[in-house]
């Protein structure tokens, strides 16, 4: 394959930053983006280029950022959206806004950046989007509602772009990983406090407790996950000669999960089918 451009949302640490050792290894080209940028210091000098790049902005200064990158390379072949953050917390105990800046980034700020690049993408009828979504997508968890819900909406909006862009020669790829070695809990990325409400306490701590020292204990290796996208996308490796699906969970925890959800609601489809198919008008 021909040398690939990529960018990359959320270079700072863990999957993000794996992504661009890993693009570079395989001689492509790549643009490192974080909120913070002089956390970026250690991938500029392994050979990528940087630029700052905060989704929660607005739409033009994404935009604006967006055609900086295309300029630097001439080109964006592929984008990483892979920026986000974890916020735990009972319904009751979390607040509008603590909801808002959950979907702002998981979400909202996804949106803008992919608006961004796809003029580009049509115009060159070329192009790949990838958005690293969660088992949580498929599975929402108690205590962890916000994120869950996050991750829902984009595997929903997701599926709708791949549908109105695979015509136009853009292909989409949505990533659900399980629990991978990152630093995604750790304190820095990781928000939630403990129920302030007596009759959730117990649930919220056991949660919050299991999460934290989960932290660094995860089974998942970020490296192979990383590796196995970009063969994905580089349509080699482990997906040379295959056809891509456009939904890939990566992880033993989401294989057996999806799985086991898949099979409960098919099950429960045929014990209600006469019910869920019985509201049409009678004829």
């Amino acid at each position: 394959m021909a040398q690939l451009v990529w960018l990359v949302t959320g270079c700072s640490s863990g999957f993000g930053e794996q992504f661009v050792h890993s693009i570079l290894a395989r001689g492509d080209k790549v643009i490192a983006t974080a909120r913070r940028p002089e956390t970026l210091q250690g991938l500029e000098k392994a050979g990528a280029s940087v630029l700052p790049l905060d989704i929660t902005s607005s739409q033009r200064s994404i935009s604006a950022t967006i055609n900086q990158a295309i300029e630097i390379l001439s080109q964006i072949d592929v984008l990483i959206n892979n920026a986000g953050f974890f916020r735990a917390g009972t319904w009751e105990d979390l607040e509008h806004e603590d909801w808002l800046a959950q979907f702002d980034t998981n979400v909202f700020g996804t949106i803008k950046t992919t608006k961004a690049l796809l003029p580009h993408f049509r115009q060159r009828k070329s192009g790949t989007n990838v958005f690293i979504s969660s088992l949580s997508g498929w599975i929402g968890h108690p205590i962890c509602s916000p994120y869950a819900g996050s991750k829902f909406a984009l595997e929903g909006i997701v599926e709708g772009l791949w549908r109105e862009t695979a015509s136009l020669g853009i292909r989409t790829l949505l990533i659900e990983p399980g629990r991978f070695r990152t630093k995604f809990l750790s304190d820095g990325n990781r928000k939630g406090e403990e129920s302030a409400i007596s009759d959730y306490s117990f649930l919220s701590s056991a949660v919050l407790g299991g999460i934290a020292k989960e932290d660094q204990a995860q089974p998942g290796d970020p490296v192979k996950l990383v590796e196995i996208i970009v063969d994905l996308v580089r349509k080699e490796g482990v997906a040379q000669d295959k056809e891509v699906p456009f939904r890939v969970p990566l992880g033993i925890d989401s294989y057996d999960a999806i799985k086991e959800k898949c099979e409960e609601t098919l099950k429960m489809l045929e014990e209600w089918k006469g019910v869920i198919q019985s509201t049409n008008y009678d004829e």
